[in-house]
């Protein structure tokens, strides 16, 4: 039987572009800013999709402006002020890291704009991801107040090595497409207007190619994350910890008065 995703993941929209590609689109407020029943629908996607004959190929890309900008405000006021909340998003936010990780199907992004904290989780653990040159990719927790524990830990260091990742991860500092590129955090960089193209057309080519190799050697590489699992549970952790202090109650109120933090 046929997946019915729009009503299985309502936060989520759904297209089939060419045979055996599901593209996903994420399609909200605030530049397509990640709510808990997104959070909880992007975490609990992966293993259907991996059970769906239909689908070799994912594409995941953010309508309008941007790919997302991270986790809306809303979600990130009630992690900080409800334990409950806390650790419904903490065991979320695990999920949707060890779920992307474990999908047999190849991942294509389609990165354009901005792409920051929680929508930037499945961008950059995708199989192949590609960044339009001005996209803006920023992981913005320590400018929260809270350690960067979403997915940079399990990832960041592999893909672009150490130095890089702490710059980036301690500064917040933004990456464009091609500075992203550059570093290999990225697979592509192409001209802004060809991003959903290219990322549509790798990933007609991947549904074409001999799935079982495609699959087993996506396994066979992601064993470099899965080593890196216990870093990344620790990091989470970390995160979790630093929403229930200060400094994050500090941070999101700098997000919404659109003021520089004041630290303590």
């Amino acid at each position: 039987m046929a997946v019915d995703y729009p009503a299985r993941f309502p936060t989520l929209t759904f297209d089939r572009p060419v045979e055996h590609v599901l593209r996903i689109t994420l399609d909200a407020p605030g530049l397509n800013a990640v709510s808990f029943d997104t959070h909880r629908d992007l975490s609990e996607i992966w293993p259907v999709i991996d059970r769906d004959d239909e689908v070799r190929v994912v594409v995941i890309q953010g309508a309008g402006k941007g790919f997302s900008a991270g986790g809306s405000f809303e979600m990130i006021d009630a992690i900080i002020h409800d334990e409950a909340a806390r650790a419904r998003g903490m065991r979320e936010a695990r999920d949707l890291v060890f779920n992307v990780i474990d999908c047999s199907k190849p991942i294509v992004s389609a990165i354009h704009g901005p792409a920051v904290g929680a929508g930037l989780v499945v961008a950059v653990l995708a199989d192949v991801s590609i960044a339009g040159r001005t996209a803006r990719i920023i992981d913005g927790h320590t400018r929260l107040g809270v350690a960067a524990g979403d997915h940079a830990a399990i990832c960041w260091p592999l893909l672009v090595g150490m130095a890089k990742a702490k710059y980036y991860l301690l500064t917040c500092d933004t990456l464009t497409g091609e500075e992203a590129e550059r570093i290999g955090l990225v697979s592509l960089c192409v001209d802004d207007d060809e991003v959903h193209a290219t990322a549509l057309a790798t990933a007609e080519r991947l549904a074409g190619m001999a799935q079982e190799a495609l699959r087993l050697t996506k396994r066979a590489l992601h064993m470099w994350y899965r080593a890196a699992g216990p870093a990344f549970e620790a990091s989470l952790a970390y995160e979790f910890q630093g929403f229930a202090g200060p400094d994050a109650r500090e941070g999101l109120a700098a997000h919404v008065e659109k003021r520089p933090p004041s630290f303590r």
